[in-house]
């Protein structure tokens, strides 16, 4: 960046941040430990996370896997079922892999550096800065949207935030900001004040105490920056469950691949073009699969129950079918089913969409 703010501009920005963190700030439990593993813990479930949803999985994660150590032992299933609900899931995958990884790599130690930190699998450059700074109180600047939003208002800073270019000039500018005496408190107190000061909607600018210092409020530019582009079009899916029932099973399966809810369990699928799969077809796949509808237990499919991800929307319905025997084990194999009962069925990690079908059902 070739606009490096003046020593004592740089300087009046860090004290005033440093300044309103104290009376400010949210009392959050990951805020009164120096263990790197709790701080992990917190960051890898906040991020694509607000607090208020995440307070309780942190909690819960804690208290269930109190170290490391714990959380590495533990099942791949059991970890994804207490991390349901939070969606993307891929951060609970990578979590339990990289608490494996510090058990079986660095003895039980998270690394004290923030290079050694990057080694982590997961670990990115803003877990890494989150962690050596709270940790080990090494200086180097976080940068997640919040510090983004900040340093665009004050700064005037006109690069999209979306385009991987402009990390480079957020991070420089960031590097030259943040206290050589109190990196944590720097940048605790940076990302608190984008989270409710300079929020992206609303933010307080008439009680800020940046506002004299902020160029996008001098040049009444609030609204306009940061710049981000916009993301694709989300597409749309169509998803059509067999809810397979024999006696008091339902048959689930465990998805694989690269799909979404990857280790997560559903139940036989059929993905197609339209929002409606007709009774023959259903009646058609029953059979292909081996098995052989009780007719006189047939009911309605379900109305759409719709879900919305990052980059995709999904628009699914359940057909429900009583099955008069079990399906044949060549079946099972092949589609990857297995008959779970109600307990079984509770204790497995499932997308929210499958908890919100069985819970009214």
């Amino acid at each position: 960046m070739n606009n490096v703010p003046p020593t004592s501009v740089r300087s009046a920005f860090a004290t005033t941040l440093l300044n309103w963190y104290p009376r400010h700030r949210r009392d959050l439990p990951w805020r009164h430990t120096r263990n790197p593993y709790a701080i992990w813990l917190s960051e890898v479930i906040l991020q694509q996370t607000r607090v208020k949803q995440g307070l309780p999985y942190y909690l819960d994660f804690i208290n269930s896997y109190p170290t490391v150590q714990d959380l590495a032992a533990a099942p791949e299933d059991e970890v994804l079922r207490h991390w349901q609900g939070l969606g993307y899931y891929s951060r609970a995958r990578n979590m339990h892999h990289t608490a494996q990884q510090v058990v079986r790599e660095y003895s039980g130690q998270f690394p004290t550096t923030y290079a050694e930190l990057l080694k982590l699998r997961g670990v990115g450059q803003y877990t890494a800065a989150a962690i050596a700074s709270f940790a080990f109180d090494e200086k180097v600047a976080v940068l997640d949207g919040n510090v983004f939003r900040v340093l665009s208002r004050v700064f005037g800073l006109t690069q999209d935030i979306a385009a991987p270019a402009s990390r480079k000039v957020f991070q420089q500018l960031a590097d030259t900001l943040i206290s050589a005496d109190a990196p944590a408190e720097f940048n605790q107190a940076i990302m608190e004040f984008g989270a409710i000061q300079c929020t992206p909607l609303k933010p307080d600018c008439l009680f800020c105490p940046l506002q004299a210092q902020c160029y996008a409020f001098q040049h009444g530019m609030v609204a306009e920056l940061p710049i981000k582009s916009k993301a694709k079009a989300a597409r749309t899916r169509y998803f059509h469950y067999l809810v397979l029932r024999h006696a008091d099973t339902l048959y689930m399966r465990k998805r694989t691949g690269k799909d979404i809810w990857q280790g997560l369990y559903d139940f036989a699928l059929t993905e197609t073009d339209s929002a409606e799969l007709s009774a023959v077809e259903v009646l058609r796949q029953v059979e292909a699969l081996g098995g052989t509808i009780v007719s006189d237990k047939a009911e309605e499919p379900s109305a759409a129950y719709r879900h919305v991800l990052s980059h995709q929307k999904l628009e699914a319905r359940f057909y429900p079918v009583q099955l008069q025997a079990a399906l044949p084990a060549e079946t099972l194999q092949e589609l990857g089913l297995a008959a779970f009962n109600a307990v079984e069925i509770d204790a497995l990690p499932k997308p929210i969409l499958i908890t919100n079908y069985i819970s009214k059902t």
